[in-house]
């Protein structure tokens, strides 16, 4: 079977300890299974040396692109920037310090072509090496989505979600904070795309900070899901699906046309 395009999104914010080492890997593993890919990188507003990290990649590496916010946004604007700025077939969300072996990647595809699927997103094998606490969590919190979306999902808030480009031209993302991963299964369900899980080995965080268990990124969580819970429980036809894509897809054209490509 042909390989894919494939566009990599890695949120980042003061990943100094671990950006170089997994751009090194996901290079590594896209070179292997995709005909073409590009790594977009979305500098949170870093205070240490990640935005300088990134930028020696790039120069051995031209695939790899930063784009830097003036300030600090949190996940979800990042991955929203990113993935408005992704190209190809597929694209897939990592967080920049390895919680996964991008090697993955191959069985992933070989999952989206077997089942079809439109998404397939990766729950860990083992939560518990993560402390008491955050696998507390996250278990409470998987079951709170599952619960009010009546949505089989294992592990919502795990980083690894690989999805065909027309899922994210069909949704709107409104997150700012970590509810994003929550927001993007929930509506692409509701919108009638197939939802695939395929378990995973999970690599604790060894080096730099987490900022994602904090209470104020809990706090956010709730307040987003209070403010969007009647959007995200809205169920759209599969024709209108089909319209916004294709009105998407026809002011992009419209788009590139009147911004020619200077050579």
């Amino acid at each position: 079977m042909e390989k894919p395009s494939i566009s990599l999104v890695i949120p980042m914010f003061n990943e100094e300890a671990n950006i170089e080492h997994a751009i090194a890997y996901a290079v590594d593993a896209l070179s292997q299974h995709a005909s073409d890919y590009e790594i977009i990188i979305v500098d949170d507003a870093s205070t240490d040396d990640s935005p300088e990290l990134v930028r020696r990649a790039i120069a051995g590496n031209p695939r790899i692109r930063l784009i830097r916010h003036d300030f600090n946004q949190k996940l979800g604007a990042s991955l929203r920037t990113g993935f408005a700025e992704a190209k190809n077939e597929l694209i897939l969300y990592m967080d920049a310090d390895l919680p996964f072996d991008p090697e993955v990647l191959g069985r992933a595809i070989r999952a989206i072509n077997v089942t079809r699927a439109d998404v397939i997103t990766g729950y860990r094998f083992d939560r518990t090496t993560e402390g008491f606490k955050r696998t507390l969590y996250s278990v409470l919190y998987n079951w709170l989505i599952r619960a009010l979306f009546r949505i089989s999902i294992r592990d919502v808030n795990f980083s690894f979600k690989l999805m065909r480009r027309e899922v994210l031209k069909a949704i709107d993302l409104h997150s700012e904070g970590s509810l994003i991963d929550a927001e993007l299964v929930v509506k692409a369900r509701n919108r009638g795309f197939v939802i695939q899980q395929i378990g995973l080995d999970y690599f604790p965080r060894i080096r730099g900070e987490s900022h994602l268990s904090s209470p104020g990124v809990i706090f956010k969580i709730f307040r987003e899901l209070i403010r969007f819970y009647p959007e995200m429980r809205e169920r759209v036809s599969h024709e209108e699906v089909q319209r916004v894509v294709r009105e998407k897809r026809e002011a992009a054209v419209l788009a590139d046309d009147r911004h020619p490509i200077e050579t």
